[in-house]
């Protein structure tokens, strides 16, 4: 199948996921994970219809942005980000969705200061507990959401997780573990209500099933793009 075809098929996968829910399917946005492709690819999904890219690396994210590649579509950050690189992405991105500790929390809002923005994040949650990830637990994700309270350079639009790889049926609790999460944090949040209305989470191989359990953004690459090409060998 060609990348329009794989486009196609992945709205009208998500379109379908949130009509079997009950949801209105224009509550979903599709963030397209564009690790490793090239600037034509990219520029292509977003002529099909993309409306958001997402990208993993800094390095990736900053030669796109100079070739003026995501022209026609929004941007975040979904892969990790080392504090030391949080200069290169503050303010260059819609949105930074893996912020998974308060030590980032704050290099984000020292950058975001000197700059004069505002910056739009999620935390990042380790809804499995996996000690080989980053990310925020569930039980410190209320404390760490009151403390962007006092950072008026950062805006707290939601949550994000990556749950353990177990397939569709097996990351189901997840994904209901994290829309409960969201749906509390977003009545304790009183003051920032409003913008609080992101829950990211599903990935090519369960973003459908993220959709039925309450996902407000789905990051998919391979469903798009097909196997990512080896490093190195993108423009």
């Amino acid at each position: 199948m060609s990348l329009e075809e794989n486009i196609r098929k992945v709205f009208d996968n998500m379109a379908q996921a949130a009509r079997e829910a009950g949801r209105d399917p224009g509550e979903v946005t599709l963030v397209a994970a564009t690790k490793v492709q090239t600037d034509e690819t990219i520029r292509a999904a977003i002529a099909a219809g993309v409306p958001i890219c997402g990208e993993n690396r800094v390095q990736e994210m900053t030669a796109h942005l100079e070739s003026d590649t995501y022209a026609g579509a929004g941007l975040h950050f979904i892969g990790h980000l080392q504090t030391n690189k949080v200069r290169q992405v503050v303010g260059r991105v819609d949105m930074i969705e893996s912020v998974g500790s308060v030590h980032l929390l704050e290099a984000i809002e020292k950058q975001a200061a000197k700059l004069d923005l505002v910056q739009d994040i999620l935390l990042e949650v380790n809804v499995g507990g996996e000690e080989s990830k980053s990310g925020i637990l569930p039980s410190q994700v209320e404390e760490v959401a009151r403390l962007t309270l006092t950072m008026p350079h950062v805006r707290l639009r939601g949550l994000m997780a990556i749950p353990p790889v177990a397939g569709e049926d097996g990351n189901r609790r997840f994904f209901r573990e994290m829309y409960e999460l969201y749906v509390d944090i977003k009545q304790k949040m009183v003051d920032n209500n409003s913008d609080i209305n992101c829950l990211s989470m599903g990935m090519s191989g369960d973003y459908m099933e993220a959709i039925r359990q309450g996902a407000t953004l789905v990051r998919v690459g391979t469903a798009l793009f097909g196997p990512r090409p080896p490093m190195g060998t993108q423009a």
